[in-house]
C-alpha cells in the first residue's frame, strides 16, 4: 500500500473541497476499505452475506438491490456492494521521483490527452500487475476517479498512485532529472518496443487513440518505439497497448 513520504507534502489548492463519491464493485470497494489514505462515510451492501474486510470499522447498511442503484450512476455494476468515500490526496509528481530513488528499477506511465477514465483504470489495473511505479495524466480534460474508473482499476486506484500534473512536458522533465528513460508508443516508430535497449528506470508514454501522443510530448521522449503486432489488425485500443507493453518493459 503506497504511504506518502515526509519529504513532499503539496497537494492540489482545490483536493480537499471535493466532493465525496460512490465506489461500487466488490474489489474497488474492498481495496478502498484496507485503504488508511481513504476516508470512507457509508457503506451499503444488498446482500447480508457480502464479506467485509477485518479492518473494516465502518457499520455497512444494507438496502434492497433498487435502493442501492438509486445511489448509483445508471448502469452501475455494482455488484451488491457500494462505499461513500472522499477522493484520495493528490500525489506530486516529486514525490514519485523520490520515491524512485530507493529502488534499483521503476517503471511509470504516463497517458497523454487519455481521457475515457474506463481506459485510464484498466491501465492502472495494468500498472499494478506490472509493479508500476505511478500513473500519471494531464489534470486538464482528464476525468476525476470516479466510481468508473475505480471500478476497472479493480483496486488499483487505491495502490498505484494517480498522479495528475499541469503540464506533462514538464513532468517528464522532472522524470528524467530523476533518471528516467521515457519511451513513446508511436504505432510509426521504427523500433520495436521488445528490442529496446535495457534500463533500470523508465517512463512509458501512450497517447489518445487516434490522436496519439501531441507533437510537444513526442518530441520531450528519450525514444520512440512500437508494439511488433503480426493480424490483421494493426491497432490496439489504449489500455490494451498499455498492458503488452509494461509486460513487454517489465520482462527486461
Amino acid at each position: 500500500m503506497p504511504h506518502r513520504s515526509k519529504k513532499h507534502t503539496g497537494r492540489r489548492g482545490d483536493s480537499g473541497r471535493r466532493a465525496s463519491g460512490w465506489l461500487y464493485g466488490h474489489h474497488a470497494v474492498m481495496a478502498a476499505l484496507a485503504n488508511p489514505d481513504r476516508r470512507a462515510a457509508r457503506l451499503v451492501i444488498a446482500a447480508k452475506t457480502q464479506d467485509l474486510p477485518p479492518t473494516s470499522d465502518i457499520e455497512p447498511e444494507h438496502l434492497s438491490r433498487e435502493a442501492l442503484e438509486a445511489l448509483l450512476p445508471p448502469g452501475a455494476v455494482h455488484q451488491g456492494i457500494a462505499l461513500q468515500a472522499d477522493p484520495l490526496p493528490d500525489w506530486p509528481i516529486e514525490e514519485i521521483c523520490d520515491r524512485a530513488e530507493a529502488r534499483e528499477t521503476a517503471l511509470v506511465v504516463v497517458l497523454d490527452q487519455v481521457t475515457d477514465p474506463h481506459n485510464i483504470g484498466a491501465v492502472l489495473r495494468s500498472a499494478a500487475v506490472f509493479g508500476a511505479l505511478s500513473v500519471v495524466i494531464q489534470d486538464r480534460n482528464a476525468p476525476e476517479a470516479t466510481g468508473a474508473m475505480a471500478k476497472s482499476a479493480s483496486g488499483a486506484l487505491e495502490t498505484v498512485p494517480l498522479v495528475r500534473v499541469t503540464n506533462l512536458v514538464r513532468a517528464l522533465d522532472k522524470l528524467k532529472r530523476a533518471g528516467f528513460w521515457c519511451v513513446g508508443l508511436d504505432a510509426d516508430a521504427s523500433v520495436v518496443l521488445g528490442a529496446l535497449q535495457p534500463a533500470a528506470k523508465r517512463v512509458l508514454i501512450l497517447g489518445a487513440e487516434g490522436a496519439g501522443m501531441r507533437r510537444l510530448t513526442k518530441e520531450t521522449c528519450d525514444e520512440l518505439a512500437r508494439i511488433d503486432g503480426r493480424g490483421s489488425i494493426s491497432s490496439l485500443n489504449v489500455s490494451n497497448a498499455a498492458a503488452v507493453a509494461l509486460y513487454a518493459l517489465s520482462r527486461d
